[in-house]
């Protein structure tokens, strides 16, 4: 009998604006310093202090088009002037190598990572889909005014975007209600608790 070996978990977090994600998510690494980060790709051009290849891999418009037209990317995204993608090179070597790996990204990245989980098998067996929701909108319009960044119509906005987002909570394996920061965190250490122990992301068969 061969010893049991576990690939990693791709754990996929999204959430509408507003809603803490961040801060829980720094809550949580701070106890699993073992869930990694994946380097993502960006056309944007360097700023001082980052280097390549650690902070992001920085890509010209010709080959961050190419490697979108060869599929090399999880999910991609324009923001504003750059073009922004997780490289799932970079996630697999991870999670072939035992060491699972945390996405922090928007609810369309996550649609778009969910359509290559159900096309890619390896890909579907280690993602795992976590959605930080409010618990309920108005306590999200407080936190969206709290910050004292937004105008009364962006918050609108806001509002209305995670009111689409929200609807589509049913694509997610586990949904985290941030109403108090130690509670969503334990929640979250519970799922990741659970992961670790999926049939799926045992490597083999090491019963036989």
């Amino acid at each position: 009998m061969c010893k049991m070996m576990r690939g990693g978990d791709l754990i996929v977090l999204s959430g509408p604006s507003g809603v803490g994600k961040s801060t829980l998510v720094k809550k949580v690494r701070a106890f699993h310093p073992e869930l990694e980060f994946s380097v993502s790709c960006t056309t944007r051009a360097m700023r001082p202090g980052e280097i390549d290849g650690k902070d992001y891999h920085f890509l010209d418009e010709e080959e961050f088009s190419r490697r979108s037209d060869s599929g090399a990317f999880l999910e991609e995204a324009r923001i504003f002037r750059h073009r922004y993608g997780t490289l799932k090179s970079e996630v697999l070597e991870r999670l072939r190598a035992g060491r699972s790996v945390l996405l922090d990204i928007d609810l369309q990245g996550a649609k778009q990572i969910r359509a290559v989980a159900d096309a890619d098998r390896e890909i579907g067996a280690a993602a795992v889909f976590v959605m930080i929701v409010p618990p309920d909108l108005a306590a999200l319009e407080k936190r969206l005014r709290e910050r004292g960044s937004e105008s009364d119509e962006q918050i609108a906005l806001r509002l209305g975007a995670a009111r689409r987002e929200l609807a589509g909570f049913r694509t997610y394996d586990y949904l985290v209600v941030n109403d108090d920061l130690e509670t969503a965190a334990a929640d979250l250490d519970k799922i990741l608790a659970v992961c670790r122990m999926r049939t799926a992301i045992v490597q083999g068969d090491p019963f036989v």
